[in-house]
Parts: structure tokens; sequence; C-alpha cells
């Protein structure tokens, strides 16, 4: 039986209670927080430099909304002027045994606001696009979604600040194929006519020996600045629309967990005619947190095209 067939109706939340709030009131009250946040000037923003008019895609931290919330609400405040009917989500895929990307197949999303319908047209346009190139590039699959979070805190931004809005779900590994998806996805978008925008979900740097087993320059401040550093060299290649490199670079470098998700996106904005991205805010999960050792920390970054 295809996945189409045996997937859910309705894609259950697995993080409400955790990375977010699970109570619809206070899920709106953290999101009025996160946004009212994101309009005020960004600490580690690239010279209070504007997002970009008329913008066709973003990329945004997935962590817990206390730590990366306001930067992904930065990059939703910048989209929604776009006024899209739809947002295509490319997600970072945290399960080793998903090695393709994988569109969910249902109807709707749920979240402790509401259901969000999925665009079930543009989804199959999509896969048609996908279709059309060697190697079966895109696949529908339920599974792949399960207990993913790189998506799901996403969502209620879009509930609050797009209420009419359907989305569509890709989960992108970090194979070379990720580029592909994102021109798949841009053919789409233009052939349909359908007003769109494109979000990819990452983090950046996972810092730390305790709990990523990666900590090259030891802890304190020579950490925090070769984070830094690892990751901008990773937003270098994303604002200039380097897909290519993406994934290396984010792999070799450990500057991603969603290398793939970001190539996809990076390729799509360039495929809808972006020029270059512009990076709203840059910073990490102890910067946040303004107290301790940097020891353990995770970099978060918006960035609009």
């Amino acid at each position: 039986m295809s996945a189409r067939a045996v997937a859910p109706r309705v894609r259950e939340p697995c993080r409400a209670g955790s990375f977010y709030p699970a109570e619809p009131g206070e899920c709106r009250r953290e999101v009025a927080r996160c946004l009212e946040e994101a309009r005020r000037p960004a600490a580690g923003a690239a010279g209070a430099t504007p997002a970009p008019a008329n913008p066709v895609a973003g990329l945004v931290p997935h962590a817990g909304w206390a730590y990366s919330g306001p930067t992904a609400a930065r990059v939703f405040l910048a989209l929604a002027s776009a006024s899209p009917r739809t947002v295509v989500f490319l997600g970072t895929v945290h399960v080793g045994w998903v090695r393709r990307p994988s569109l969910w197949p249902g109807d709707a999303w749920r979240t402790p606001l509401g259901d969000v319908p999925a665009d079930r047209d543009l989804a199959a346009a999509i896969l048609d696009h996908a279709g059309r190139r060697a190697g079966g590039l895109l696949a529908e699959d339920a599974r792949a979604h399960e207990g993913e979070h790189a998506i799901e805190v996403q969502v209620p931004f879009v509930q609050q600040l797009l209420p009419e809005a359907r989305i569509v779900a890709i989960g992108v590994p970090p194979g070379p194929e990720a580029p592909a998806v994102g021109v798949a996805v841009a053919e789409a978008v233009r052939e349909s006519g359908v007003p769109a925008v494109v979000v990819a979900s990452s983090d950046l740097t996972h810092y730390g020996a305790d709990y990523y087993g990666f900590a090259p320059e030891g802890e304190g401040p020579e950490a925090l600045a070769w984070a830094r550093a690892n990751d901008r060299r990773l937003l270098d290649l994303v604002v200039s629309l380097r897909a290519a490199g993406i994934v290396e670079e984010g792999e070799e470098r450990r500057s991603a967990c969603g290398p793939g998700a970001i190539a996809a996106g990076v390729s799509a904005a360039q495929a809808l005619g972006s020029r270059g991205g512009v990076v709203l805010a840059h910073t990490n999960s102890h910067e946040v947190r303004g107290e301790g050792p940097a020891a353990n920390f995770v970099g978060y970054a918006g960035v609009v095209f």
C-alpha cells in the first residue's frame, strides 16, 4: 500500500508541551511574545539591513521557542509582507533512516492553535516536477515526518500571521539531490501561479563536548568565536545563493543539522528570482541564555531572500 493510502489525514503535533506550549492560550501568547521581540532591532543582525522587498523564501531555526522563536519570527514577519497563500516548508531530517526527500501526503497539520490545511494541489505539482528528474527525486512518505520538529515548530507562526494560508511539508536529508528539490519546488510554484513562499528550517553549528561531541576550541570566548565563524562560512554560501556547496560545507564543518534543507531552500530562492539573501539575525543558545559557561550551544540564523 502506498504512503498516500496509509497516511493519516491530520499530522498530530509531537513537540507541543516541550519545544512550544501545548495549551492554546499559552501558545498564542508565546507566539505574540516572539513576534513582539522580533519587531525590535536584532542583536547580531547584519548592520540592521532591512529584509528584501517582495521576499520569496527564508531560512529559520527550529529549537525551542525560548531559544530560537524570535529569530524565526523575524523571518515570518518579513515573508508575511508577500501575502502568500501557501508556505512550502523544507525541513531538516533528524533521523538517519530517511534517505530520500519526503513530502507529507495528508490533509492538514495540527497544532494547539488548530489545523492548517495542506495545499494538495501544489504538493501534487511539486511531485510532478520532481518526477520529471532522474532518480526518483521526491517520495510521499508520512512516516518520514513522524517525530520531526523542524517544520512543526514553525506552523503556529503561519497560523498567527497568515491565518488563511496552507502549507506543503517536505523533509530534505543532506544528499546531492537537495538543490534539485528546491528547483522542482520553484518550478511548481511558478507554473501553478500560487502566491507562495519557501521556508527552509535548520539550526547551525551544534557545539560542545558534552552534548554534541564537537568542541574544536574547548569552552569560553574562543569557543563562541569559533562557532560563530563556522556559522558565518555557511551563511556566506547561503546569502550568495551558492546552493551547490552547502551540503558539503554543512557536513564537513558540522555547521548545520539540516544542510539538505538549506541547500534546497537556497536553490528554490534563486529559481524564484532572488538575487541574494539578507541575514536578519544570527545568535546562539548561549547568547540567548545569557548565563553560564560557553560550553554547549547551538547557532541560529534568520535569513530572507
